[in-house]
């Protein structure tokens, strides 16, 4: 399908490549979601609130956030992600899906109480972009409302590499290589299991886009912690004692400034000054 505005290669990674109703959603992959939410709800203001999900992908997060009784507007690029995100209204959810840009959104200023920005930041590879993305969050959020954005390591692919053994590859060291460099990951040969196009932050350099565009700064959250890159873990998952362990292991850290970057995603919950 077309997404007009996304690379071709990225489209083709969520049309052909990645089940983003599945990669959180199931098994091992639910520990990036579980933390994700409950970092989320720890600073949601009571009541029923008007949630903008912004790159909300096939709505695995809109649906929880429905589920617990609040409103959500999800706005994707990819048309196919839309299509599945707009069928949880199905199940009798406050969820509506339509196509959209993190960079221009069609919506009044201060509409929302709460603005998620889960995945458009590491696909807007050029700082202009980000800030852009960061200008239209605040402005559709209410005055002291919260955006909460997401963004993959500068570490994640070196990180990986070590863990699935990909290091001794000299196609994959380059693209560790130029990660490490400048943050730019690419996979020319779009490879399947190397991503795709996209920007890995530092954890400062996140907080300081976000600070330069006019948030006020909350929290922020590395969210998996070294559980992330142990794969082995995924065996104990399904045991109820046994993932609570690895949840806690990711929770006594996710502030700690000496591994802010060791999570394969950092969080940072900001808030719009009133």
């Amino acid at each position: 399908m077309d997404a007009p505005g996304i690379p071709v290669e990225v489209a083709d990674h969520y049309e052909r490549d990645v089940d983003e109703s599945r990669r959180i959603s199931e098994g091992f992959g639910q520990l990036e979601l579980v933390r994700t939410r409950e970092v989320i709800e720890r600073h949601l203001p009571s009541g029923r609130l008007r949630v903008l999900d912004v790159g909300g992908g096939t709505g695995v997060h809109a649906r929880w956030l429905a589920e617990a009784g609040h409103v959500v507007e999800l706005v994707d690029p990819m048309p196919r992600h839309v299509g599945v995100a707009a069928t949880i209204a199905a199940d009798g959810l406050a969820v509506t899906a339509q196509l959209g840009d993190a960079r221009a959104l069609g919506f009044v200023d201060g509409t929302f109480d709460v603005v998620l920005m889960l995945g458009p930041l590491y696909h807007l590879t050029e700082p202009g972009d980000r800030r852009q993305a960061w200008r239209e969050a605040l402005r559709v959020v209410r005055p002291g409302g919260l955006v909460v954005a997401a963004a993959i390591s500068r570490f994640a692919s070196l990180f990986d590499g070590l863990t699935r053994g990909r290091l001794d590859d000299p196609r994959f060291r380059g693209i560790v290589e130029r990660d490490l460099r400048d943050g730019q990951h690419r996979n020319p040969d779009r490879i399947s299991g190397w991503f795709t196009t996209a920007y890995f932050h530092l954890p400062d350099e996140l907080e300081a886009e976000a600070a330069e565009a006019g948030a006020a700064i909350v929290q922020f959250a590395g969210l998996e912690g070294l559980a992330g890159w142990l794969p082995q873990l995924g065996e104990q998952w399904s045991d109820a004692p046994a993932r609570e362990a690895i949840l806690n292991s990711a929770r006594a850290i996710e502030s700690e400034p000496t591994l802010r970057g060791l999570s394969a995603h950092m969080l940072v919950v900001t808030r719009r000054p009133k």
